[in-house]
């Protein structure tokens, strides 16, 4: 855990504040790299997790955007309450959407979904890689970070219903472009739209960032199995109405967690025997086929066993 200073707070568009945090000790920050995130603790016991949308080059500082979200206890709580000077904690940064290198980039982002992208944007013009960016809003005004994208040097598509130019999603990402990878991040209609655009897409050069966890089937059912802790030497059962995070927990098997919705990766473990039902908003369908982890705190075993290492 870090104590930081909230620097600075800067109006980025309707809604939408950025928070400048700097280390209280008067250190760097660990370092980062683009589509890295971090939990910010609030008071109140408030916790949510934030991609970083500022210089992964100039660890001084940090910068989260935040987006007012109706009901939301941290964006009101920012965006009603927090001031410049006031001390906050953060963990240390972790990256489930890691920039890969490729020929050329396409960026797809929905408003605030835009933060994890920023700074891959930054990194794949210092590297001279051409990238794109299809930028939905409402309003184009409504776009956060707009004026500091232009001036990253990429193609910029803007897209908003009010201006009718409403990004169709079929036509532009369906055809196949050879050595090029997408990424996206936005609110869920338009990852979706996208998962499913790109479905003849090779496998891993579509990625997506999930900020809220993925619809289930509403008759999902959630059966009991045991789960053998390898290293430990412990069988635990893990009953229907418990997660196997929790399971672990109660029998004295402490877990890294934090979102415990499956869209962090703090939980993540790695299973050594037995078929996972992938019930995360982080692993891609190859790594999901491949078997190899699951994050604990919501995917569950498709048969009655599953063998963890830990």
């Amino acid at each position: 855990m870090h104590e930081v200073i909230v620097r600075a707070l800067r109006y980025e568009a309707p809604g939408v504040l950025s928070l400048e945090l700097a280390p209280t000790n008067g250190k760097l920050l660990p370092p980062f790299e683009p589509g890295a995130h971090v939990d910010l603790h609030l008071p109140g016991g408030i916790m949510r997790q934030y991609s970083l949308c500022g210089d992964p080059n100039d660890t001084s500082r940090y910068r989260v955007g935040i987006r007012s979200v109706s009901g939301g206890q941290s964006s009101q709580f920012v965006h009603r309450k927090l001031r410049p000077g006031e001390i906050l904690k953060i963990s240390t940064p972790r990256n489930n959407f890691p920039l890969i290198d490729a020929d050329r980039y396409l960026f797809v982002a929905g408003g605030i979904g835009v933060t994890p992208l920023i700074p891959m944007m930054q990194a794949a013009s210092a590297r001279n890689k051409p990238w794109t960016l299809l930028y939905c809003n409402k309003r184009d005004a409504d776009a956060p970070f707009l004026d500091e994208i232009r001036a990253l040097g990429g193609n910029l598509s803007l897209h908003s219903s009010q201006a009718g130019t409403r990004l169709d999603v079929q036509q532009r990402l369906g055809p196949v472009e050879e050595n090029t990878v997408v990424y996206c991040c936005g609110p869920e209609g338009l990852m979706t739209a996208v998962e499913e655009a790109t479905a003849e897409w090779p496998a891993d050069t579509v990625r997506f960032e999930w900020f809220t966890p993925r619809s289930r089937p509403a008759d999902e059912v959630s059966g009991s199995f045991e789960v053998v802790c390898e290293q430990s030497g412990l069988t635990v059962t893990v009953p229907p109405e418990k997660t196997v995070l929790e399971a672990l927990n109660d029998a004295g098997i402490p877990i890294p967690c934090s979102c415990q919705q499956g869209i962090c990766g703090t939980c993540e473990v790695r299973v050594i025997d037995g078929e996972v039902d992938h019930r995360d908003s982080i692993l891609s369908s190859s790594e999901r086929a491949a078997n190899q982890t699951m994050m604990t705190c919501v995917s569950r075993a498709k048969g009655a066993r599953l063998v963890l290492d830990i």
